[in-house]
């Protein structure tokens, strides 16, 4: 797996900020990313291009992640730090994903589950 293209939507903040560059320690100069809007609109342009959409989110339908296998590219689509991925958004996606956890949180800071998501499709 490599990463193209980081799509960024809604009210995300987008670089050139202080706080994103901080964080990032530069990498947000040479990683390739796009702002649009309308994350609608990102996932309908990916799959007309043959992209498989992969929700990263605590659904009924989710498979953990550790078992699920890409095939070809994806994209995966992580949500809000606290409401999660949009109803509407979980049902344009081809799978869906989620981190399983032991004790008593079942959730991540979405920077942490992202990176997880990412390490674990990567080797997948």
């Amino acid at each position: 797996m490599q990463v193209e293209k980081i799509y960024l939507t809604g009210y995300t903040a987008v670089p050139p900020r202080r706080e994103i560059s901080k964080t990032a320690i530069g990498a947000e100069e040479w990683i390739p990313w796009e702002y649009q809007k309308d994350p609608m609109a990102v996932i309908t342009q990916l799959k007309a291009v043959g992209y498989g959409i992969v929700g990263l989110e605590l659904a009924d339908n989710a498979v953990p992640i550790m078992d699920y296998s890409a095939e070809g590219n994806i994209c995966l689509v992580v949500g809000h730090e606290v409401t999660g991925v949009p109803t509407e958004i979980l049902e344009a996606c081809n799978s869906t994903v989620y981190i399983p956890m032991h004790g008593k949180k079942e959730s991540l800071n979405v920077s942490v589950a992202l990176g997880i998501a990412l390490h674990s499709l990567r080797n997948s």
